[in-house]
């Protein structure tokens, strides 16, 4: 089984994604299992820039915000139906992408990663004073609606309709990294000369890059606030780019399937580490672990520092190496 989605990586794949529709039926949560595909999504897009691309973005929440904000207004002030929210929150997302693509993609390294999070701020202070966003209250209780006649105020409807949106848009981003443009993306990242030696129009082919990927966090966005049923402010803030940074590096940059795993693995501590923290202050009879769950921030630094020192290509990368070690020392 495992050679043969080795082989093949698409059954694999098939086989991820069955494994994930059949949760509800084995009691797991809906909602948590649809946050996690919301921000594994938004991890992916992020992925598909620095894992493929080899930039760096500090202001990638800026376009889960902006999508998250334009379809919630969408969906609860202009009444559209939720595909058409979804569709306008994310070309927003690629709107605003676009023009910070514009400004940004000229200069490489810790500068392009600068003015993306100025660009991003800038951005936050918009939300923060726009009579459309709420403000520090956010945008409350927006309507999910109805997708193709299916009513998505069943969760169990909603999540199948999210698992739905996540594979396409990761079938659209494994399309991508195999198409001939992905190639071209990939030695621009090995070695940006030689690709401009050899013709490309480098600037252009970061520039889509750079809007496809925010295209596709919007639409992680306007998935989430689909999803709970909200955006705020947080949507937008830094700490949230620093959050995707976070689930990449942890699950394995330039993986397919890396981001997703370390989407689960963020998502699930900010959820539950505040249940492990009592349950390990009840089995030790140390009272200090029943503060872990006002210290995510400590413990998700704390992974990252061992990530960065141990385990630099991430739980997937990792993976992957002790798999191909293995397989070759069995055929020698």
């Amino acid at each position: 089984m495992a050679s043969a989605a080795s082989k093949n990586p698409l059954l694999g794949y098939a086989a991820l994604f069955a494994a994930i529709a059949l949760l509800p039926a084995l009691g797991v949560y809906p909602i948590f299992v649809m946050k996690v595909l919301c921000f594994a999504l938004f991890a992916c897009a992020f992925n598909l820039l620095i894992g493929f691309t080899g930039l760096l973005s500090f202001g990638h929440a800026a376009f889960l915000g902006t999508a998250a904000y334009v379809t919630g207004h969408a969906l609860k002030v202009w009444g559209l139906p939720a595909p058409l929210g979804l569709v306008v929150g994310m070309l927003a997302a690629g709107g605003v992408g676009l023009l910070f693509g514009l400004l940004a993609i000229r200069r490489a390294g810790i500068y392009f990663s600068m003015i993306t999070l100025a660009l991003s701020q800038m951005l936050f202070f918009v939300f923060l004073q726009a009579p459309f966003t709420g403000g520090e209250d956010g945008l409350q209780s927006v309507p999910r609606g109805s997708f193709l006649g299916l009513d998505l105020g069943n969760d169990l409807v909603l999540y199948y309709v999210v698992l739905a949106i996540f594979i396409g848009a990761f079938w659209l981003i494994y399309r991508t990294v195999h198409s001939p443009f992905g190639q071209v993306l990939t030695s621009i990242r090995e070695n940006e000369p030689r690709a401009i030696s050899l013709g490309y129009d480098v600037d252009r082919f970061k520039l889509l890059a750079f809007v496809l990927s925010a295209a596709l966090a919007g639409l992680a966005g306007a998935t989430k606030t689909l999803v709970l049923g909200f955006a705020t402010l947080t949507d937008a803030l830094w700490t949230t780019s620093g959050l995707v940074i976070l689930m990449t590096l942890v699950g394995g940059m330039g993986t397919l399937v890396g981001p997703m795993v370390g989407a689960l693995i963020i998502i699930a501590l900010e959820n539950k580490i505040g249940d492990l923290g009592k349950a390990l202050a009840e089995t030790t009879g140390i009272a200090w672990f029943n503060g872990l769950g006002e210290s995510v921030s400590l413990v998700t630094g704390l992974i990252f520092i061992v990530c960065v020192l141990a385990f630099r290509r991430g739980v997937v990368g990792e993976a992957i190496a002790l798999w191909d070690r293995f397989t070759a020392r069995k055929q020698a």
